[in-house]
């Protein structure tokens, strides 16, 4: 589901995968995943904030993130790569934690604001 990542202000969560069986959709199990990743996160690791990379066409996927409170922090141009077409763009979407009481984290956020991947920040 996720990890903790990097130093300082960028200490955070991070989802790796959220994933329910067709069978199990619209019982809010998403949601819960989401929510207890966002308390394990704030209460054991103190972090700042949670992301994560979705596809940019992804929109049930995005607006769902929404509906939890995230918000588009910006758009990592050619983050998946595409071996039958061109790469596509993800979005690096992120909720603040109560850590961030002035919610740096998503400060400037929003589709326009840009980066290439190799400007992309790795965390070790």
């Amino acid at each position: 589901m996720g990890k903790t990542e990097g130093r300082g202000k960028e200490w955070h969560g991070h989802v790796t995968a959220v994933a329910v069986a067709p069978e199990y959709r619209r019982l809010n199990l998403a949601k819960r995943m989401m929510q207890t990743l966002e308390t394990v996160s704030q209460n054991q690791y103190n972090a700042y904030f949670i992301d994560l990379f979705v596809r940019s066409t992804n929109y049930l996927a995005i607006d769902m993130y929404k509906s939890f409170g995230y918000v588009v922090y910006r758009r990592v141009k050619g983050y998946y790569t595409n071996s039958s077409g061109p790469d596509e763009d993800g979005f690096d979407m992120r909720i603040p934690l109560g850590r961030d009481k002035d919610k740096e984290s998503i400060e400037g956020h929003g589709e326009d604001n840009v980066i290439l991947p190799e400007d992309f920040p790795t965390f070790r």
